[in-house]
């Protein structure tokens, strides 16, 4: 079959074949990178899309040693993705570099937490007969590190750099300087317009639709009004996206690209947890939930009972990186004691038309197929027009 041909403008600024990214996505479980490994990055992009790592799971060695990887493994354009959360940096960075322990029992760590929270999170343990944990906190991850997993990107000259939250304008000067490009991430205009203000030479518009951070404005909303906003700076739509028809809607919207992540976790080599990627295709586009109680922010996932749990007990979620502390421990345990029916990954409402685990290659090479099908017949066959 001869090969389909889809370019955009984003193809020529990134060096790809067709105008498809694959989400960071990051970990499912505090220091396990379970989002987009360098397994998924290197199919991405070997099948022509531009594979993206969901960097946020790594320490800033192996955040190193995952992209020198890719590099090994493929010598087409790759992006990593990292969270930049604006309070986090400076604080963070000097809690961790002053010879502190870099890993500590995640059961020692949640001691610490408001004792509300804690005395909620132990009758919780003690009514559902949950065990201990031994899941590992490590405190030299690039969340907790954020200065220097940038740097890590720029010394290593990664061909697109991806901000999955916070703006990445700081540092666009020296990634330009080292030949990159620097993508952001909105979930409303005026952040559009800041974004790009800041100089950075993409913008994804993500709505509400999407897994993960998400905002409050729906997809087709947001596009067009981020597009406006974001003025000569070329935007990529994300959220509600998994298949050629929505790449074809975006297209038409004037996005010059898509930036997929539920599609592609739920692959063959997608880092999600496999009892997550088997809620995804068992999902319907009602069976997810817009919940703080995963990280602090606005973060959507497959419903599971855990966010009844969270509804319930009245708390206010803490500030991000902490509340990840809370889920983490109870989402460990979940998992340790079978209660499945606790436990669901980021997904979003796109999780309703996936049907199947595929490999990533096949996942995009149809993507492409039907976007172009749909876009050769220019009308649809339910449009008449005279």
């Amino acid at each position: 079959m001869k090969k389909r041909i889809l370019k955009t403008k984003l193809c020529n600024m990134l060096g790809i074949e067709y105008p498809i990214l694959s989400a960071g996505m990051g970990p499912t479980l505090i220091g396990e990178n379970t989002g987009a490994p360098v397994e998924l990055a290197v199919a991405v992009s070997e099948a022509g899309g531009l594979g993206v790592l969901g960097g946020s799971g790594f320490t800033v060695d192996e955040l190193r040693q995952a992209i020198r990887e890719i590099k090994a493994q493929t010598d087409k354009p790759f992006g990593v993705d990292l969270l930049l959360p604006k309070s986090l940096a400076a604080e963070a960075e000097s809690a961790t570099s002053g010879g502190g322990p870099v890993e500590m029992p995640l059961k020692d760590v949640i001691q610490a937490i408001p004792k509300e929270h804690l005395d909620w999170l132990n009758k919780l343990i003690e009514d559902m007969q949950l065990p201990d944990v031994d899941t590992i906190l490590r405190m030299d991850t690039t969340t907790m590190r954020p200065k220097e997993a940038v740097d890590v990107c720029i010394e290593e000259k990664v061909p697109l750099f991806c901000a999955g939250l916070g703006n990445p304008g700081f540092m666009v000067e020296r990634a330009h300087a080292a030949g990159m490009k620097v993508l952001g991430i909105t979930g409303n205009s005026k952040n559009a317009r800041r974004m790009a203000d800041s100089g950075v030479d993409l913008l994804v518009a993500q709505g509400h639709e999407g897994g993960g951070h998400t905002g409050r404005i729906g997809t087709m909303a947001l596009v067009p009004a981020a597009i406006d906003a974001a003025k000569s700076v070329p935007v990529l739509a994300a959220g509600g996206i998994g298949d050629g028809r929505g790449i074809a809607a975006a297209l038409a919207m004037g996005c010059v690209g898509v930036w997929i992540g539920t599609r592609f976790l739920a692959t063959d080599e997608g880092g999600a947890l496999d009892i997550n990627k088997q809620v995804i295709i068992r999902a319907t586009d009602e069976d997810t939930r817009v919940s703080r109680a995963y990280t602090g922010k606005t973060l959507r996932a497959n419903y599971s009972k855990f966010h009844d749990l969270w509804d319930q007990s009245g708390l206010a979620p803490l500030p991000f990186p902490t509340q990840v502390i809370i889920s983490s421990y109870l989402l460990s345990a979940f998992i340790e004691a079978g209660k499945t029916d606790h436990v669901g990954g980021l997904a979003g409402q796109i999780s309703g038309i996936i049907n199947e685990i595929k490999p990533a290659r096949q996942v995009l090479e149809e993507m492409v197929d039907e976007t172009v099908d749909i876009l050769f017949r220019k009308i649809p066959d339910n449009v008449q027009m005279g």
